[in-house]
This record gives C-alpha cells, structure tokens and sequence, in this order.
C-alpha cells in the first residue's frame, strides 16, 4: 500500500453555520478588542488615516483628482490585506496575551509566503479595478478635466450620470463581491494556521461564503458601511472603523472556520 501524503499540516478546515445575527456580535467583541488595545488600535488607526489623506494630496497635486473615488474603493479590496497585525491583536489577546505593537507589525512573518500570494492576488484585483473604473469613465465622459466640483456635477448631475453610476457599481460590485469571498476568513487563517497553502485558505473563505450566504451578505453590507462612513469626514472615521472592522473580521474567522484534528 502506498503511503498517504498530507495536503495540509495539522486540523483539517470545517465550516461552521453561523445565525444571522452573528456579525453584529462579531462588530461587537471588535470594540471590545479595540477598546483593550489602544495602542495597537490607534496606531493602525492613524496610519489608515494618513494613508487616505496622503493619497488624497497625491491625485490633487497631480490633477487626477478623477481617481480618488476608484482608489478609494479599491481601498476596501486591500484592506483585508492590511489588518494582519490587528488579526494578530485579537488572536493574541484570545489566548491571554497583552496586545504588542511589535508584533502586530511583524505578524505577516508568521506565514510570509503564502501571505504576500494572497496579497499578489489582491493586489491585481485592485489594479484592475483601477483600470475598469477609468476605462468606464472615459468611455461616458471622455478625458477627465475640470477641478473636483466639476468633476462631481459631471458624474452626479449630467445626462450619463445613471448609466455611469449602473455599470461602475455593477462592475466595482462583481470584484467587490469576488473580494470578499475569498478573503473574508483567507487572511486570518493563514496567520492562525502557518502551513495553511492559500489554495486551501481560498477554498475555505468561498465555502464560508456559500454555507452562510446571508450571514455574510449582511457582513459585508457593515463592512462597507463601517468603511464609507469612516471616509467620509476627511478618512479621519477610519481611525475607528479600520480597527474595529479589523479584530471583528478575527472573530468572523474563528467563528465561521472550525478546524477539526484530521
């Protein structure tokens, strides 16, 4: 008999059916995280906030002022991306550790491969994205002109403003939507679980996705809710929504994602 080769080390993902109410649960033990670390949270609060305003002053410095919408979605794709240390917060503080700053930052060395994949993956979602909103913008309005009211008044209140705003956020909701299932657990199961492949990862947020449809429909619904209200004064709600979304998304995982012993 041939021997039986493991395709993953250690328990075997199994998905857990979730009630409809849990992500408000998972938002809820998020502020308790955030609440127990301030100053993990205020740091990658303030950093998501410089961020977002650097960006900013960047497309206006440059008159691609255009941009700044896109990229400001395209935002919400990386994101997953960019809350590791806060998963490492509230997987630390779950097992009776103190929140560290240190290793918040150094977290994605817990699996640094098969992270930064995930991050390629999530990178050439965002630039295609980039890509299709300018290419949808060209195609209603021509070359971008104008300062940021002009631009406004163009893609608000001119004839072309309904079908731009129908196939943009039917195009930026397609990738939005392929975003989220197979990252909303990915991430946090490739830092909980170091020799995790991210074929597996993937495998296992998209089955996420479709044994708890509506339990994630709603999760995303406060996830983008949580986001675009924290851009709206200046990015400067992002200093609470990142963080808070970031260890309640830790708590979706572990919630969602059982791992059993093989």
């Amino acid at each position: 008999m041939q021997p039986v080769i493991p395709i993953i080390a250690g328990p075997i993902p199994r998905i857990r059916m979730v009630a409809l109410d849990r992500p408000w649960i998972w938002i809820a033990q998020g502020w308790h995280d955030l609440s127990a670390a301030p100053r993990v949270s205020i740091a990658y609060g303030s950093a998501f906030v410089a961020s977002g305003a650097a960006i900013a002053v960047l497309l206006f410095l440059a008159e691609s002022i255009y941009l700044l919408l896109p990229l400001a979605a395209g935002f919400m794709l990386l994101a997953p991306l960019l809350a590791v240390g806060l998963y490492e917060t509230s997987r630390r503080m779950a097992q009776g550790q103190a929140p560290d700053l240190g290793a918040a930052l150094g977290a994605f060395r817990a699996n640094i491969e098969q992270v930064a994949y995930m991050g390629l993956v999530l990178m050439l979602l965002n630039l295609f994205w980039t890509r299709m909103a300018t290419l949808i913008f060209a195609v209603f309005f021509g070359s971008p002109r104008g300062n940021l009211q002009d631009l406004v008044d163009l893609t608000l209140f001119s004839p072309a403003s309904l079908p731009f705003l129908l196939v943009g956020g039917l195009v930026g909701f397609a990738l939005a939507t392929i975003t989220f299932a197979i990252s909303v657990v990915s991430i946090p199961m490739l830092l909980d679980r170091p020799g995790t492949p991210i074929w597996v990862a993937i495998g296992t947020s998209i089955e996420a996705v479709r044994a708890n449809p509506k339990p994630m429909a709603l999760w995303a619904a406060l996830i983008c809710a949580f986001t675009g209200f924290g851009m709206i004064p200046a990015f400067l709600g992002l200093a609470a929504t990142m963080p808070l979304i970031g260890y309640a998304s830790w708590h979706c995982y572990k919630d969602v994602v059982a791992l059993d012993d093989a």
